[in-house]
């Protein structure tokens, strides 16, 4: 379980304040990646179910598995679904979840996967491995349709530009190809810090993995398996993916808004809160953005669940507004 770590876990001690695993505890890590989290939560004496649903992810940590002594267990599965893969290892609650939202350093790194415009490869970006690729996508989907990922899960204030790119230059097939055909459409100075590309490429891969629908689901699946005094730690990298986060959180502890001064308070209509906060949204700080630019965008937010029942539904597509 001492193997070095590929890759550099993000907000990794605050993400440990907020889980404060111990021995004989059992914590899901929803987004194993190259198991960094992972590591930590074995080292404190607790129990691990890792969850994956990139194949190369699962293959990669069976060395860690096999080192652990039984204390890891890895499962090839959305994190949408862990509470029905919890129940089919005997499993019915859970001291800790952890989910590191978004594409992994790992995928990134690996130009064959198709995530990164900062090295060419085939314009692939499936987290799973089968299904739609991104190719598929950008030279299969209507110009409206593209406009309409880029603006939603991008948030490209010139996404219709972008699009009328994309389907004038089709067939489009490989990552550095789409990234030229961005940042001409948008124009492009090489001193600037931010690529035009970035916003394009999140955009697709957002799509086509249902990234947002994942969160959502997987959300209500950690209220679900976590039990009364568990805590859920959820790191995110983008606003939308935030907003979601925070959504679902204010309304489970019960913290949203009531009515206006016309209108009757309907906080205590409800079901009881089934979490409470345990902070404020965490960033990264100086030292650690040096250490690791990825930190940058990374926002934690941690809460502790309730003895309450779970909710019958998710924060929906409403998590997606405001």
């Amino acid at each position: 379980m001492t193997a070095a770590t590929p890759h550099i876990p993000v907000l990794l001690d605050e993400v440990l304040a907020g889980l404060s695993p111990a021995p004989g505890e059992t914590h899901v890590d929803g987004t194993f990646g190259a198991g960094g989290y992972t590591r930590a939560i074995l080292r404190s004496g607790a129990r691990v179910i890792a969850f994956d649903r990139d194949p190369d992810a699962i293959a990669g940590g069976h060395t860690l598995e096999a080192a652990s002594e039984g204390a890891l267990m890895l499962v090839e599965e959305r994190f949408s679904r862990m509470a029905e893969a919890l129940e089919r290892c005997g499993v019915d609650k859970v001291d800790g979840v952890t989910l590191d939202i978004g594409v992994s350093s790992m995928q990134l790194d690996q130009a064959e996967r198709g995530f990164s415009f900062q090295t060419d490869g085939p314009l692939d970006m499936r987290m799973e491995r089968s299904g739609r690729t991104a190719a598929d996508f950008v030279n299969e989907a209507d110009e409206a349709e593209i406009a309409d990922v880029l603006h939603e899960l991008g948030e490209e204030p010139r996404a219709r530009r972008v699009a009328r790119a994309i389907v004038a230059a089709r067939p489009i097939t490989r990552t550095a190809q789409l990234a030229d055909v961005v940042r001409r459409a948008l124009g492009h100075r090489p001193h600037e810090k931010k690529d035009p590309a970035t916003r394009t490429f999140q955009a697709i891969r957002i799509h086509l993995n249902a990234e947002l629908d994942e969160l959502e689901q997987g959300l209500a699946a950690a209220e679900r398996v976590l039990r009364p005094g568990g805590r859920l730690a959820v790191v995110s990298f983008h606003s939308i993916e935030d907003r979601i986060v925070k959504r679902f959180l204010r309304q489970r502890s019960g913290a949203n808004p009531g009515g206006s001064r016309h209108l009757p308070d309907r906080r205590d209509a409800g079901p009881r809160p089934s979490f409470e906060s345990v902070a404020k949204a965490v960033r990264a700080g100086e030292a650690e953005i040096a250490r690791n630019p990825r930190s940058r965008s990374a926002t934690l937010r941690v809460a502790r669940r309730t003895d309450a029942s779970p909710w019958c539904r998710s924060v929906q597509q409403e998590g997606r507004q405001g």
